[in-house]
């Protein structure tokens, strides 16, 4: 990968890092709210808080998950080894980079490794 590339895709893992934090401290703010905001309510108002809960923390963990794979892509750009397939060692193409800044794999080793997984 050339040096311009690398930058640019570092500035934008650093932009797509910010978004996520900015959207984990958004989301916490309003976890904290609805807990708070419990008192005695009726079955379906409990229920409703449950699921507004439970939305949150996964949208949390799945940001989580996005933030170490983020957090991976720029050591692996400070080592020199981004844009490589972790599985087969090849190029992983610019184009797929430029839509997925953290891609770890190839498409073909990505598509592999979702029919594995299913």
């Amino acid at each position: 990968m050339d040096k311009d590339f690398t930058e640019k895709m570092k500035a934008s893992l650093f932009g797509l890092k910010k978004e996520i934090i900015d959207t984990l401290i958004a989301n916490n703010e309003d976890f904290r709210a609805i807990v708070e905001g419990l008192d005695p309510k009726d079955f379906a108002d409990i229920a409703s808080d449950d699921m507004d809960r439970k939305m949150l923390e996964t949208i949390g963990s799945k940001d989580m998950k996005r933030l170490r794979l983020i957090d991976s892509a720029i050591t692996r750009i400070e080592q020199g080894k981004y844009g490589m397939c972790i599985k087969c060692g090849k190029k992983i193409p610019r184009e797929r980079l430029e839509a997925i800044p953290y891609a770890l794999m190839c498409i073909e080793c990505q598509s592999a490794d979702e029919r594995r997984n299913r």
